[in-house]
């Protein structure tokens, strides 16, 4: 997390760090990814085009990785890449669940647990922003959790779309998918909250010892 002292002025160099650039390629495969939420919302609820939908979703899921292994390797990493980057994430998984959940791929209850998580974080985020940081850096053990579930999500709706047979294999990996994902979810998100209040409890002690 970054905290830019107020009244800070930018550098006098008009041109653009590499850290503010936005027409990079990492940056247009995440939107790209972004572009691919609602086409997938519509194949998969208004035309029931369940075979389309799963390959925008896997194409969606696989590519995760993608743009940071290119920005770091181009050495194009940005902090609009490290924004998009999580919120293509969150965005294909909180539209995949309540797509599922319409479609009744997936339990509520398993939908719920998930939305629960993003709230916990939510929350942290707000209070972050009163003491002037952003958002904490994505922790491995997010990306891990995020990978995981993004890698169920098509392997779900194949279960649901498919023959018997493949049905019960396709929705035994899915769920063992699924499942480890929802646990690493949740586990990352006290991670970032443990994170966030160990730094509010320092800005606070540091701002008790400072004489008035």
């Amino acid at each position: 997390m970054s905290r830019r002292p107020a009244g800070a002025s930018p550098p006098e160099s008009t041109a653009a760090p590499s850290g503010d650039r936005i027409l990079t390629l990492p940056n247009l495969i995440s939107f790209i990814r972004l572009l691919g939420v609602p086409l997938f919302l519509y194949l998969l609820l208004v035309r029931r085009a369940d075979v389309a939908a799963v390959v925008v979703l896997a194409i969606g899921g696989t590519t995760d990785w993608v743009d940071g292994w290119i920005a770091r390797r181009l050495q194009q990493v940005s902090r609009l890449g490290e924004l998009l980057d999580p919120l293509a994430d969150r965005l294909y998984i909180l539209a995949t669940l309540l797509a599922f959940t319409a479609r009744e791929v997936v339990p509520w209850q398993f939908t719920a647990a998930l939305l629960v998580r993003e709230l916990l974080l939510l929350g942290s985020l707000g209070v972050l922003r009163r003491y002037g940081y952003g958002p904490p850096p994505v922790h491995y053990v997010g990306k891990t959790a995020t990978f995981l579930l993004l890698a169920a999500f098509p392997v779900l709706l194949l279960a649901h779309a498919t023959s018997a047979a493949t049905a019960t294999v396709a929705g035994a990996v899915g769920w063992g998918l699924a499942w480890w994902g929802l646990v690493l979810y949740w586990v990352a998100g006290a991670l970032y909250v443990v994170q966030a209040t160990r730094l509010v409890r320092s800005v606070r002690a540091g701002s008790a010892g400072v004489p008035a």
